[in-house]
């Protein structure tokens, strides 16, 4: 009996120390394509819920001015006290601005369109390449994962998010176009890599808004797939009514309409991205 209990304490002195040595710390990952109407903040909300229902406790950062991560998630901006804006320019305590959201173990920091002047402040200022990192590195050991929806822009805060990254997840519509702009996505991201954060690497590509029935989405896939190889998830999101739906009512996919394809796709990615964690 006494070893049993000797055992079990050494076991919880183990994890603690684990912890305290960063070995549980967050991963941090920014959704980003500068090009809009890719499918990128659906994929934030609806990847962030399909891993809240698998018990992994999700902080989803909203670094688009536009506020859409917000709303899609039940988040009325309008009566929120303390948005990102306000924890950077203010230099509020950052727990201040983090608010539970309709989906399961999902947490946000939201923003609005105040944070669009922001750009303009930091780069007047200087100095700005960390601050959202310097930020969120307070509490990156508080999550299993922190998803940073940035703009559709190669700007300031994108980069700021880029930089306060481990890796970038990428949708990429199945239309026409669709590799337009990634090259320029990638030269960024090399660039925010050599002069400021070593490490940073691309997660995946997802690939969404996929219709079978054409041949266009097959040719885009198969595109894709040469240009990014293994990094492509094997999980596509389909053309779905019910994706489009869902954030009207501030809600995920699955919070939704879990019986839809939409939220099948969703919770097949996040399934593929865990078994893809190291």
């Amino acid at each position: 009996m006494w070893n049993i209990f000797v055992l079990k304490l050494n076991f919880y002195v183990i994890i603690v120390i684990r912890k305290r040595k960063g070995v549980f710390m967050g991963k941090i990952i920014s959704v980003f394509n500068q090009k809009g109407g890719v499918g990128k903040t659906t994929t934030c909300i609806n990847l962030s819920a399909g891993l809240g229902k698998m018990g992994k406790t999700i902080l989803l950062v909203d670094i688009d001015p536009q506020g859409n991560s917000s709303s899609g998630l039940g988040i009325n901006k309008s009566e929120v006290q303390v948005l990102l804006y306000d924890i950077i320019t203010e230099d509020i305590d950052i727990t201040e601005g983090i608010y539970t959201t309709s989906a399961e173990n999902v947490s946000i920091i939201p923003s609005n369109n105040n944070l669009a002047g922001l750009e303009i402040e930091l780069a007047k200022g200087g100095n700005w390449e960390n601050t959202i990192k310097d930020t969120l590195d307070q509490i990156k050991d508080d999550y299993d994962y922190i998803f940073i929806d940035c703009p559709p822009s190669l700007g300031i805060l994108s980069v700021m998010g880029l930089i306060a990254s481990d890796s970038v997840i990428i949708p990429i519509q199945c239309e026409y176009y669709a590799l337009e702009g990634v090259v320029q996505l990638v030269e960024t991201m090399n660039l925010v890599k050599e002069n400021y954060n070593p490490k940073l690497e691309i997660e995946g590509v997802v690939l969404s808004m996929f219709d079978g029935r054409t041949n266009l989405s097959i040719q885009v896939v198969e595109e894709v797939k040469k240009a990014f190889k293994s990094k492509v998830y094997s999980s596509i999101i389909p053309r779905n009514v019910r994706l489009a739906e869902a954030p009207s009512y501030g809600l995920s996919i699955m919070d939704y309409e879990e019986k839809s394809k939409g939220a099948e796709s969703y919770l097949e990615l996040a399934e593929e991205f865990l078994d893809l964690q190291d």
